[in-house]
């Protein structure tokens, strides 16, 4: 047989041997891949759209005040259940809980948003920098044993009263040692990655300790970040509804989920629903935080991928 009957030469491109024919990994679009594929999660995620809405949109238009003597004396406007009309029923002076639910949430909402916010960015930094550093590590573990050590609500109670009532005061209280449970979480994951081969080496080459951690450790622990803000979120909020419970924190002409829940608390068996709407909103708001966030979490983590 002829060799050229075996054998068929063929040109060579140099351009084909340079093509990857794995398809092409983005990070983000295998997040956005592995979320979208739990309906569940997605479910949870157009009630929080809708709840996030809601809340900061409505108050615009309702103008709704705590303090709002208009109506309180048309006692037709007093205990009205809910219908097409006050969609949440009104209260003993008359105003619409509806709008009350939403002015007070948009409150609650905001508050918790700002305080993980800050303690995140601030535990993040920190527990980077506590993790790298074995002589700063000396000094923060301790610090965390003692603050640990106190129940969170007590610092709370006690801050809020220091400070006073108010927006700003509340967060403060909030945020003030809240960042330094956030900074051990981060020590923890930043100490296992810290002593891998590669940022040996890094070291041993005399990289910095601050590209150190953006470049080489903070970008793993995305999942670990998502995590915690999803778990920061519904506790900030639990934490500014039991304050509002209690009469502390904020002004008394401020409104929110905890005030209006306290408020209405008399009417548990009279007027129920004065009672029970603010509770189901809230339950809602918390729970859609949490699975949303744990959800996105999951699907951070390069490992599901």
């Amino acid at each position: 047989m002829a060799e050229n009957e075996l054998f068929k030469f063929v040109a060579a491109h140099g351009d084909e041997s340079e093509k990857i024919s794995a398809p092409l990994y983005s990070y983000w679009r295998s997040v956005m891949r592995k979320f979208f594929s739990s309906k569940f999660a997605v479910a949870m995620l157009v009630l929080l759209v809708a709840l996030l809405l809601m809340s900061f949109i409505q108050p615009l238009f309702s103008g709704y005040t705590v303090i709002d003597s208009g109506k309180i004396d048309d006692f037709s406007l007093r205990y009205n259940y809910p219908n097409f009309k006050n969609w949440f029923g009104t209260d003993s002076t008359g105003q619409s809980l509806f709008n009350a639910v939403w002015a007070g949430a948009k409150t609650s909402i905001s508050i918790a948003m700002l305080a993980t916010l800050i303690t995140t960015f601030i535990g993040v930094i920190v527990g980077a920098i506590w993790g790298l550093s074995k002589s700063v590590d000396r000094v923060m573990i301790e610090v965390y044993n003692i603050i640990s050590n106190i129940p969170l609500i007590l610092i709370l109670l006690v801050f809020s009263y220091a400070f006073g009532s108010g927006f700003w005061n509340l967060l403060l209280a909030m945020c003030i040692t809240s960042w330094i449970s956030v900074a051990y979480k981060i020590r923890v994951q930043v100490m296992m990655y810290r002593d891998r081969e590669y940022n040996i080496a890094s070291r041993t080459l005399g990289t910095k300790a601050s590209t150190m951690i953006n470049k080489n450790i903070l970008p793993y622990l995305i999942s670990v970040i998502v995590t915690i803000v999803s778990e920061q979120l519904p506790m900030f909020i639990s934490y500014e509804v039991f304050l509002g419970f209690l009469g502390v924190g904020l002004s008394a002409d401020t409104p929110s989920l905890g005030r209006i829940i306290a408020n209405y608390t008399d009417n548990i068996t009279s007027h129920a629903y004065l009672f029970w709407i603010p509770v189901l909103v809230l339950g809602m708001v918390t729970v859609s935080l949490f699975i949303v966030g744990q959800t996105l979490a999951d699907a951070s983590d390069p490992r599901t991928h």
